[in-house]
């Protein structure tokens, strides 16, 4: 049987987080798979962890974990990761521009892998948006080689295992990156797969702010300065399984 987590953070989704946990339901529904649902509440000001608390009461495999306050990206991902408990784990946002059916196009490629890892193949974005990504990706690349073809896609599946070695101090937008270095500079191994990607039907995104960016360039600018420290602790310490606070 398929033991899988799904991990969506969300801030202020109270319009789609509904449907986007629906999705994710009839999914894991079809598959028959021992599943959860979490959905990291990321000090929404909104409608958001009410409306997951009561979809929670009716199925209890979907879980509501929330920040007091606002953490960043990061954060609501790390949170979700860490409070996962089944063999795999599997992020989407909350934010419904993901097919979360495509995960029937990831599952095969995790055999002989440790991370699948989507990429956008037509990227539904703003035009300022997509230059950032630009940016950031040859940025990224350029300081520490290859990593992905597209870095913060947020369509991945990996073995929880993965957590036991990679240890992310990221905590805003960097995380993806951080997470993806570390786990190819400890081995691991990495494959890509092309998935569709959909306007925003709601919301806002706030990647494009100019106060994540900034914590984005201080946080990659940490990870430059201290990543082989972090992978010699790494390698040195023996492997444990992570829980969230």
């Amino acid at each position: 049987m398929l033991s899988i987590s799904a991990v969506l953070p969300a801030y202020n989704e109270e319009q789609v987080i509904a449907s986007s946990v629906a999705a994710m339901v009839k999914t894991f529904e079809g598959y028959k798979a021992d599943y959860e649902v979490i959905v990291v509440n990321d000090g929404s000001r909104d409608r958001t962890a009410e409306i997951v608390t009561r979809i929670s009461q009716e199925n209890p495999r979907v879980r509501l974990v929330s920040h007091e306050r606002n953490q960043g990206y990061g954060a609501a991902v790390w949170t979700g990761f860490t409070s996962a408990v089944k063999d795999l784990v599997f992020l989407t946002d909350g934010d419904k521009q993901f097919d979360v059916d495509e995960l029937s196009l990831l599952l095969p490629m995790l055999d002989g892998a440790d991370l699948v890892i989507g990429y956008r193949k037509k990227r539904a974005d703003p035009p300022l948006r997509l230059l950032n990504a630009w940016g950031w990706k040859l940025l990224v690349n350029g300081l520490f080689g290859y990593t992905a073809r597209d870095i913060d896609c947020a369509f991945k599946l990996f073995r929880r295992r993965v957590l036991d070695r990679v240890d992310v101090h990221a905590r805003g937008a960097t995380f993806s990156a951080e997470f993806l270095i570390k786990a190819r500079r400890l081995g691991f191994t990495i494959r890509e797969r092309g998935v569709s990607h959909y306007p925003r039907p709601a919301g806002q995104a706030t990647g494009a702010k100019p106060a994540v960016i900034v914590r984005a360039f201080r946080e990659l600018l940490h990870l430059r300065l201290n990543l082989d420290a972090d992978l010699a602790q790494a390698a040195a310490s023996p492997q444990t399984t992570r829980r969230s606070i």
